[in-house]
């Protein structure tokens, strides 16, 4: 009886320390990921396709992937 009931305390030390150990795992992979700046996705207004928007071109009725399509839109 004495046995099983080191067993039990050691199988709940143990199962403790590794659901402790998971969450700081998560919680570094989770700062990791938040410290990387993220930059904001814009579509195209001609062609639809995704960029960052400090990369699109500006225009009058929205932003633009390149010139070319700025330029089909707003002669």
């Amino acid at each position: 009886m004495k046995f099983l009931l080191v067993f039990l305390v050691v199988l709940v030390i143990a199962w403790r320390w590794r659901a402790w150990r998971e969450s700081a795992q998560r919680g570094n992979r989770n700062a990791k990921v938040g410290d990387a700046s993220a930059a904001e996705m814009i579509p195209c207004h001609q062609c639809g396709m995704h960029l960052p928007a400090n990369e699109a071109i500006a225009g009058k009725l929205g932003h633009y992937c390149s010139q070319e399509h700025r330029l089909k839109v707003e002669p």
